[in-house]
């Protein structure tokens, strides 16, 4: 591995990103959805966010084909689900962790917050894409502090890894 790249790879190991996860559906309505660090506000008016994913990855084919998907904001509370769904693609909905939402679209149950959107934009940038979407409503969980990772772990406001 090249110097560059070994930086690169441990300063955003060292950047401590909050965790969201991205749930969105196949056409036959199969619940596809992962974990992400990569979300980021891009407007307020209109409501606009972004999240970025490998188009290699196993949700790639849906984010790729749907209109919407679902945004989760994750507490401390929320650390198991956040592994279930960075884990084994199979497995990610095992379980009563989630319902059917708004337009059949698979929603965390028990999150800080959840946003149902329209994807405006795939923009492909290498083998990646950033995604624009576009706030259409959404709901409030109890607060909770924010599940962070950091060092390749997920940890609470103040621990260290």
């Amino acid at each position: 591995m090249t110097a560059d790249l070994a930086a690169f790879r441990q300063s955003f190991r060292r950047h401590a990103a909050g965790v969201a996860i991205i749930t969105a559906q196949l056409p036959d309505g199969t619940p596809v959805g992962f974990t992400a660090t990569s979300l980021a506000s891009l407007a307020a008016v209109p409501p606009l966010a972004t999240f970025n994913i490998a188009r290699s990855a196993s949700s790639w084919p849906a984010i790729a084909e749907t209109d919407r998907v679902v945004i989760h904001m994750l507490g401390v509370r929320n650390r198991e689900v956040a592994e279930k769904l960075a884990g084994d693609n199979a497995s990610r909905f095992d379980g009563d962790h989630w319902y059917r939402g708004p337009h059949g679209l698979p929603v965390i149950k028990d999150v800080t917050s959840w946003m149902v959107g329209r994807i405006v934009e795939r923009v492909h940038v290498h083998n990646n894409a950033v995604v624009v979407v576009q706030i259409e409503e959404g709901g409030l969980g109890d607060d909770d502090e924010a599940l962070l990772y950091h060092e390749r772990r997920y940890l609470t406001p103040g621990e260290t890894a």
